[in-house]
């Protein structure tokens, strides 16, 4: 296995029972995923896009085949030595946003830091950056019942990268956003993704499909297709304007910082 490679699946099965019947969620897929790529997963419904997804964050297990992340089999771990890998190395976001409902914005962040047994001085200073670089200060003290859906999908965000996992998973991050408000999260995540974080977002939007560097299609539990597309580099002009247009709509990141 490649020192690049960050995620392998071998002859993936994953079937499930709904009353008498069997669905075939999954069937035989093989997906090797590198270091940094940008990836979107397409299909119609009930193609086998979130429960890939799923599988790959370790919040389902496989029926049959081999799941390797950095090259550790990681398919017949125990459930509390799956939540240890989940927690340290793989983010999640989703088209509902998740976030406890009773929490403010600060809190929703700081939760991830607080299960890990980070200490309190040092979770305060990690959610104070956050909530910085995530144009959220203003915000702290809201509940998510007080936020805007962008703002919402921002905590989401921060939540799932407090603790800087090497891949982020996103079901549908734009699902429940208008157009202009989902175009600032999209730039967001590409942000991201620029500083090295593994990013793989769930989609049935063409457009934003469109802007991954590789680009997966799924029918009836199995991958018919995947292409990669090489964009031409741009110049150092376009490259200063492309930074300075993402760092405009989305949170000032710390690029001095990589999230990893």
């Amino acid at each position: 296995m490649s020192d690049e490679t960050l995620i392998s699946l071998n002859g993936i099965d994953r079937t499930f029972t709904l009353g008498d019947s069997q669905v075939h969620a999954l069937r035989n897929v093989n997906l090797t995923i590198t270091h940094g790529e940008y990836i979107a997963v397409m299909g119609p419904s009930g193609s086998g896009k979130s429960t890939l997804l799923n599988l790959i964050g370790l919040l389902d297990r496989a029926d049959a085949g081999t799941y390797r992340l950095e090259g550790r089999d990681v398919t017949t771990l125990a459930p509390n030595e799956q939540a240890k890998v989940r927690s340290e190395s793989i983010g999640f976001i989703f088209q509902s946003f998740h976030l406890v409902p009773r929490l403010t914005a600060a809190a929703n962040i700081e939760l991830p830091l607080t299960l890990s047994g980070m200490p309190a001085s040092e979770r305060t200073k990690r959610v104070a950056q956050a909530l910085k670089e995530y144009n959220l200060t203003d915000r702290a003290k809201h509940r998510p019942n007080e936020l805007s859906g962008g703002q919402r999908q921002r905590v989401a965000i921060a939540r799932a990268t407090i603790l800087r996992p090497m891949v982020l998973l996103a079901d549908e991050p734009t699902g429940n956003l208008d157009r202009t408000t989902g175009e600032e999260v999209v730039r967001l995540l590409e942000a991201l993704n620029s500083q090295g974080m593994t990013l793989i977002v769930v989609t049935h939007d063409h457009a934003l499909g469109a802007r991954a560097r590789r680009q997966i299609r799924m029918e009836d539990g199995s991958i018919v297709s995947d292409v990669t597309n090489t964009p031409e580099p741009a110049t150092s002009g376009e490259a200063s304007a492309n930074i300075e247009t993402a760092n405009m709509a989305s949170p000032n990141i710390d690029t001095q910082n990589p999230v990893s």
